[in-house]
This record gives structure tokens, sequence and C-alpha cells, in this order.
């Protein structure tokens, strides 16, 4: 197996569980009033701000950690530049992630139209955006595994 295939399992890997325990953390602390309430919208307005942060700063320690592990483990150093095929297919998972999350803001946004409650919308959004993520995940690994 590959660097790219393993950083592509790991980073899909490490996108679920800090999704899911992200989720199992911030579940009970979801405010009891009304679907309108201004608590409501601090809830979710806390947890899309506190989940990009903690997702942004747990990618960098796992990549750190992986990049750690992989050369004590196989003795080889990152590959220091990117060629056209890896170019190639950062930019298909980029398409292909981007695809995603832009259809899910679309259904965040017609959940508005059709007058479901705003807690509809936040929850579209996040998981467009966690779908965006795996996406671009399993495309990367995808294309590695059986080529363009």
């Amino acid at each position: 197996m590959t660097y790219q295939e393993k950083k592509s399992i790991v980073s899909l890997i490490s996108v679920i569980l800090i999704f899911g325990f992200f989720c199992l953390y911030m579940y009970p602390q979801h405010p009891e009033g009304g679907l309108q309430s201004t608590e409501t919208f601090r809830y979710w307005g806390s947890f899309v701000l506190v989940l990009t942060l903690v997702s942004i700063v747990a990618h960098i320690v796992i990549s750190i950690i992986f990049n750690i592990i992989f050369r004590i483990t196989t003795r080889e150093k990152e590959p220091a530049f990117a060629d056209e095929l890896d170019k190639f297919i950062e930019l298909k998972a980029h398409r292909n992630s981007f695809f995603v999350f832009i259809l899910g803001f679309l259904f965040a946004m017609g959940s508005l139209v059709i007058y479901q409650p705003s807690q509809a919308m936040f929850m579209i959004l996040i998981a467009s955006g966690f779908l965006s993520d795996v996406t671009g995940s399993i495309t990367k690994l995808y294309h590695y595994r059986k080529g363009i």
C-alpha cells in the first residue's frame, strides 16, 4: 500500500471518529427550549464553530502522528513532491467534495423555503460538511487504488 493510500485511510477514519465523538459530546448539551429560541441558535452556532476548530486541530495532530509512525515503521520519508497524478487525484477529490457540500447547502436552503425548522437547516449543513469530507477521502482512496 502506498503512502497516499495509507494517508487516505487514516484521513477517512479520523473524519468519522472526530465527527462521531464530537456529536456524542455535544448531544447532551442541546437546549430544551422552543425550536426558535436564541439558545438553540447559540447551540448550533457554537456546534459549527467548535466542530470546525476541533476538526482542524485534530487533523493537524493526526497528520503529524501519522507521518511519525509512517517514518518509524517504513524507514521512508514522506514524499517531498506531488507529481501530476497526485495533483489530478487531489483535484478530483476536491471537486467531488465541493459538489457534495454544495448539494447539501442547497438542500439546507430548500428546507427553509419549505418552512422546516431552522434546526433542520443546521443539521443538513453539518451533515453535508461531514459527507463532503468523507467523499473527498473516499475519492482519493479509490483513485489511488484503481487509477484514473
